[in-house]
Parts: C-alpha cells; sequence; structure tokens
C-alpha cells in the first residue's frame, strides 16, 4: 500500500484539476442559473450596456412602426421613439423594469438551456414600452396616448445545441454544492497519500491552476457554440452582452483559481529550494 501511495495522490491530484471547473460550473447553474435572485443580478448591469439599450430601442420602435402599433412611422416619428426610448434607458425607472421583465423570463431562460421544451427564451418589454408611453404622453407628443403596449421582445437565450449538452448541464444544475464537497475530500485524500506536505500543496496548487485554465477553455468554448451561429434577427452585440453578463462569475472564479494554484505551487517550490539548502 506504500508503494501505491504516491500513485494515487498523483491519480486524485488529477482528479482535483478537473472536478474543480465543475464544481464551480455546478454552482453556477444553481445558484445563479437556476436561482431567479441570482439570474436578475447577474443580468442586471445589462441595463446599462449601450448594446442592449440600443437593441431595446430598436424592437421598441418596430414594433411600434408596425402593423400591431401604430403602422408605418415618418422617419422623424421613428428617431422620436427610438431617442424617447434611449432616453428613458438612462433613468431608474428603466433599470427598475429591466430587473421586472428579467425575473418574468427567468424560467423560459432555464428551460431552454436545460430541457428541451423551448430553444428561444426572450423577455417581453411591454413594461418598458408603457413606460415610453406615458414618457411621451408627457412631453406632449402628438396621438403618444394611442400607442399600444406592444409585445415587443428581446432574445436572450438562442439554444439549439445537442441533447448531451442540455443534459450535462441540468446533471451540474442538480449536482450543486455536492461536486464543491466531493472536490474538497478529493483535495483532503490527496495530501495524506501525498509523499510528503510539500509535494503535496505542490500537486493540489498545480491542480488548482490547471482547473482554473479548464474552466477559462470552457467559458470560451461555450460562448463560440452559443454565439458563433445566430439567427440573423438576432443582435450581435447584445447577444455578446448577455452572455458575457451570465458568464461573468466564471471567468472571475477561472483567474481566481488559475492565480491562487500558481502562488501556492511557487510558494511550495520556494520553501522546497530553501530547505535543500539550508541543508545543503
Amino acid at each position: 500500500m506504500h508503494r501505491l501511495r504516491p500513485a494515487l495522490s498523483a491519480v486524485l491530484i488529477a482528479l482535483v484539476a478537473l472536478l474543480t471547473p465543475l464544481s464551480v460550473l455546478a454552482v453556477w447553474a444553481e445558484r445563479e442559473i437556476g436561482d431567479t435572485d441570482g439570474y436578475v443580478t447577474a443580468m442586471a448591469p445589462l441595463a446599462s450596456d449601450p448594446a442592449v439599450r440600443g437593441a431595446v430601442a430598436d424592437r421598441i420602435t418596430e414594433e411600434v412602426s408596425g402593423p400591431n402599433g401604430l403602422g408605418p412611422l415618418s422617419p422623424d416619428a421613428r428617431a422620436l421613439v427610438h431617442d424617447a426610448v434611449l432616453s428613458f434607458a438612462g433613468t431608474d425607472a428603466y433599470r427598475t423594469a429591466w430587473d421586472t421583465v428579467n425575473r418574468a423570463a427567468h424560467t423560459a431562460v432555464e428551460q431552454a438551456l436545460t430541457s428541451g421544451e423551448g430553444d428561444t427564451a426572450s423577455i417581453d418589454l411591454a413594461p418598458v414600452s408603457e413606460q415610453v408611453k406615458r414618457r411621451l404622453s408627457l412631453d406632449g407628443v402628438p396621438f403618444a396616448d394611442q400607442i399600444p403596449v406592444v409585445g415587443a421582445r428581446i432574445t436572450v437565450v438562442e439554444s439549439d445545441g445537442p441533447a448531451a449538452v442540455r443534459e450535462s448541464f441540468d446533471a451540474l444544475q442538480a449536482a450543486g454544492v455536492r461536486l464543491p464537497v466531493l472536490t474538497l475530500l478529493t483535495v483532503g485524500a490527496a495530501l495524506l497519500l501525498a509523499p510528503g506536505a510539500r509535494r503535496g500543496r505542490l500537486g493540489v496548487g498545480l491542480a488548482l491552476a490547471a482547473g482554473g485554465l479548464l474552466l477559462r477553455l470552457a467559458v470560451a468554448a461555450g460562448r463560440a457554440l452559443t454565439l458563433d451561429d445566430l439567427p440573423a434577427d438576432v443582435d450581435r452585440a447584445a447577444a455578446d452582452a448577455v452572455f458575457d453578463a451570465l458568464t461573468a462569475t466564471l471567468r472571475t472564479v477561472s483567474w481566481w483559481l488559475l492565480g491562487v494554484g500558481l502562488a501556492v505551487a511557487a510558494y511550495t517550490a520556494r520553501q522546497g529550494r530553501a530547505e535543500a539548502r539550508d541543508r545543503g
């Protein structure tokens, strides 16, 4: 058994490198994507994103000037509506409405990511349209009170990935905090079985750094799969902003893991060299 300990420790350290990104993804899937409050918090910064605000203004203007709205508008009238939406997008009322529509859309977003019940999830901009209508009416714009609260929508998730990808995401969400607990237990076992405390710490540090790098690569791969084949009617800049907002936590944690892991490994290696000099 003593001879097997180094090999077992090496296997466990490699397992830590694989479990670490999976653990982060599991917590993110459960606490951010799977939790309404977490999802709304992640999406909240997009209320100030220029690309998203522009996409919202474009969609509402299109609906107001479409068959379900007032009908074709003159260029000046379209510009007036568009500018009114952009102006409203800088207010606290818009940020509140943005949180409201995202809270309502959360279930559809989660289903699009985890099941076959919906490939596309969008948010209904009716609360924003109502506020724009009220604003134009107060400004005395002719016929503003006749603007219907149109059903303009903006796509948040367009998911047509294979079932295996969705099932994996669903499994991670179900695992929740159990995966991080398993990872910590694996770290403890790797340290106990290591032929020396310093070698164990060195291995775990490198495993954490590798896990951070794997997580960063997974986010990059997910970005490519999600955004490289969007339909023509989806605003690419807005879609980029949405994906980045939803994965901001993952990117931050990946850099922390990489930095902390390398710091632990470097400190341990330096300590080993110092001890070797002292013995010499």
